[in-house]
């Protein structure tokens, strides 16, 4: 189990030319399938004048929602090369468009497929990157004289500490990562003897 994944934190562009045909790539970030189409069609709407829009996109923590589209093109030499690309950088959350302005020369298979990925690539390489950390809610509620062995497991396991509430007793919401949750779990209560309360959900 992964405790982050990569998105890009912001849009960037870049164009290439071959052979008097222009290559245009946007990486954007983007949130589900539905963000990826919408942000497609602004593309389109934008360049309607252009001869493709060819795109791939990843979404989801474990990038398994995915879609590339050739938009016209042979077969293979435009998503799937896109896609590829996301896929070096590993990235999720990520959608390229490459739009291409016809020059009149035709490529071939191997140049089309170097020239999408090309633009894809060096769109990529302009972005900025963002990791995000998975983490697990937890809500601990210890008594005050267990402040100090609670407060040992939470900065040892490095957990996000979102909101604290005191009263009788206290309680403190944190961000586990998730992949150490079980640990946590059991270091928390032999630190307390078993004494406190546990509340878990998985949303990050």
């Amino acid at each position: 189990m992964s405790d982050t994944y990569r998105v890009l934190g912001s849009t960037s562009r870049a164009e290439i030319k071959v052979k008097g045909s222009r290559f245009i790539g946007e990486a954007i970030p983007v949130g589900s399938p539905q963000e990826a189409k919408d942000r497609l069609d602004e593309i389109k709407r934008r360049e309607h004048d252009a001869t493709h829009h060819c795109m791939a996109y990843r979404t989801g923590p474990d990038g398994v929602e995915l879609r590339f589209n050739d938009d016209g093109e042979p077969p293979g030499t435009a998503g799937r090369p896109i896609l590829r690309q996301i896929e070096a950088a590993d990235l999720t959350n990520t959608l390229v468009v490459v739009t291409r302005y016809y020059g009149g020369t035709k490529l071939g298979t191997g140049g089309l497929i170097r020239a999408y990925g090309d633009a894809a690539n060096e769109a990529l390489s302009l972005a900025t990157v963002k990791t995000v950390v998975q983490r697990s809610t937890i809500h601990a509620t210890f008594a005050y004289d267990d402040t100090s062995p609670a407060m040992h497991v939470i900065n040892k396991y490095d957990a996000e500490i979102r909101s604290t509430d005191y009263g009788d007793n206290t309680t403190i919401e944190l961000g586990v990562k998730r992949s150490l949750v079980n640990d946590f779990l059991s270091a928390f209560e032999n630190a307390l003897s078993g004494r406190g309360e546990i509340d878990i959900s998985e949303n990050s």
